[in-house]
């Protein structure tokens, strides 16, 4: 299964939530960059072969289902079985690879195993698990993503053609969301309402970047390395950047 990435075409902050942010956000597959995961015969010790990370978030998505009752299920499918995972999505990029490879492993094991949860019960897994796994649980092209990230609707799109800039700047999401807090000035929820009825090539033909992301900022002050041109818009809290292609 390919495990898209996403992209921020634009992200507002429009309040909190005990130490959450609420936003609003338009997110897209960016179908052209992606990780790629599938469930092979047993080859070695754990539940990802070669794991690079000892905190993936693929554990998180297991253990959750084990506590749902499926344990024995998950228990004897993957006495002998494994996940491989082809990682090209960037860590710390902006990019959802992670919350991309959740979703992917939901929806393999619920049809592998034969769970037969629904895809409203998939949503509400995704919700427990990370903030942006229930858009990529969607398998919506374009969404307008709220609350949390647990508010998920579909959209009408015109999605232009657009390049990914990547970098290998790991730009860390919560120091991210933290500097934006201690600098708060204020929330543009007039501009985010508006932003979530404009398709994705007239909010890029009209807004610049400054004005379509409100971490891009506190990215930069945190990260002073982490450049932006004029014709260039960062991808959630970065350090990953697209641009229009000409």
């Amino acid at each position: 299964m390919k495990s898209y990435a996403k992209i921020n075409i634009f992200l507002k902050i429009v309040g909190f939530r005990g130490n959450y942010h609420e936003l609003k956000s338009r997110f897209i597959l960016y179908k052209e960059l992606y990780d790629e995961i599938d469930l092979v015969d047993r080859i070695g010790d754990g539940l990802i072969i070669n794991n690079p990370f000892d905190d993936n978030i693929i554990f998180k998505v297991y253990n959750f289902l084990e506590n749902l009752g499926f344990a024995n299920e998950l228990g004897e499918f993957f006495k002998n079985h494994q996940v491989k995972l082809i990682k090209n999505i960037p860590a710390g990029g902006g990019l959802g690879g992670g919350s991309s490879n959740a979703a992917a492993f939901l929806h393999l094991v619920n049809d592998r195993l034969n769970l037969n949860l629904s895809k409203d019960k998939l949503m509400q897994i995704a919700h427990n698990i990370g903030a942006d796994v229930a858009f990529f649980v969607s398998k919506f092209d374009s969404a307008n993503v709220s609350g949390i990230g647990e508010i998920v609707e579909e959209f009408d799109d015109d999605i232009p053609n657009l390049d990914i800039i990547t970098s290998p700047i790991f730009c860390s999401t919560p120091k991210v969301f933290t500097q934006y807090r201690a600098k708060f000035k204020g929330f543009d929820t007039d501009l985010a309402s508006k932003l979530c009825l404009m398709k994705s090539s007239q909010i890029l033909s009209t807004y610049s970047n400054i004005e379509l992301n409100d971490l891009l900022k506190p990215s930069q002050e945190i990260y002073s390395e982490l450049k932006i041109a004029s014709n260039e818009f960062l991808s959630g809290s970065g350090s990953s950047k697209f641009k229009l292609k000409i």
